[in-house]
Order: C-alpha cells, then sequence, then structure tokens
C-alpha cells in the first residue's frame, strides 16, 4: 500500500457480488484495473474481498477531475452497466479527499507520514 498527498481522492467502491459468472468477472475486473492504471491522474488502488462476495477497491486520484474523467470513461461505462447487470446485488461509492497519510510495518524499519 503506497502513501498519497494531501488534496487527492480517494474513490471508495464497497460492492456485494453475485454468484454469477465469476470468471467473467474476474476478466472484466482486470481489464477496469489495468485500463485505470492508464489514466491520467491516476495514484493506485487496493482492493480486498472476503469469501462472501462483499469487496472494497479504493482507487487514488490526483484530483476530483481525474476521478471523474474515470467514471465517465467509456470502458468503464460500460463494464459498469455488465456489473450492475449479472455481477452485482448492490454497491456503495464514495468520493473523499485525503487529509493525512501514515503507514506502518511490522519490522518496524521504517514509519512513514505525508503531512
Amino acid at each position: 500500500m503506497d502513501l498519497h498527498p494531501p488534496g487527492c481522492i480517494a474513490v471508495i467502491f464497497c460492492a456485494q457480488r453475485t454468484e454469477t459468472d465469476g470468471e467473467a468477472y474476474a476478466a472484466a475486473a482486470g481489464v477496469m484495473s489495468n485500463l485505470a492504471a492508464q489514466q491520467a491522474g491516476y495514484l493506485g488502488q487496493d482492493s480486498s474481498r472476503s469469501e462472501d462476495g462483499l469487496g472494497i477497491t479504493v482507487s487514488y486520484w490526483e484530483n476530483d477531475a481525474a476521478a471523474k474523467a474515470w467514471r465517465d470513461h467509456p470502458v468503464h461505462t460500460a463494464i459498469r452497466d455488465q456489473g450492475r447487470g449479472k455481477w452485482y446485488e448492490s454497491y456503495t461509492l464514495h468520493v473523499a479527499k485525503i487529509e493525512r497519510s501514515y503507514d506502518w510495518n511490522k519490522s518496524g524499519i521504517e514509519k512513514n507520514s505525508v503531512p
């Protein structure tokens, strides 16, 4: 996980998956991750999914304009529509501004923060 500068945008996507077509979902998720990483203003992402299908993906963007450009990207829009049709039972999306960013690791080698 990376630290992110104050003022950048975090888009927090929390979704409950259906059991429909897991292979196609995984392929689409890969396309989305790779495509997002190619967009102007992309800073990274963190993701996790539980065994019951609840997933959280946080993508980080330099600014709100970059996050909105990703939201409106035609391939993202098409895959989002597929997700609504078959892969998601429900989802919630939150957009937040990063104020501070910290990290820590068990080895204690280094502790970082971004004001």
